[in-house]
């Protein structure tokens, strides 16, 4: 996925958000998202932690993302 490529972002009733703003920060935040991962990664490999390693820990930081608006 490049840079300025994300995906159409969907509600839960897969209908488009399709407000310009939302849209705009959306992108900002996943660009912003990106640049640090991608800045993580490359201190970890001068660092000379695995590459594996380095992308399973990432994967494990998403996955462990909390939904704080979580309906009960």
């Amino acid at each position: 996925m490049s840079e300025n490529h994300w995906p159409k972002w969907l509600r839960d009733d897969q209908s488009v958000v399709s407000c310009t703003e939302k849209v705009k920060v959306m992108k900002e935040n996943f660009d912003e998202l990106k640049q640090m991962a991608q800045d993580a990664l490359e201190d970890g490999l001068l660092m000379e932690v695995s590459e594996a390693q380095m992308r399973e820990a990432l994967h494990r930081l998403v996955d462990e993302l909390v939904n704080p608006y979580l309906k009960k």
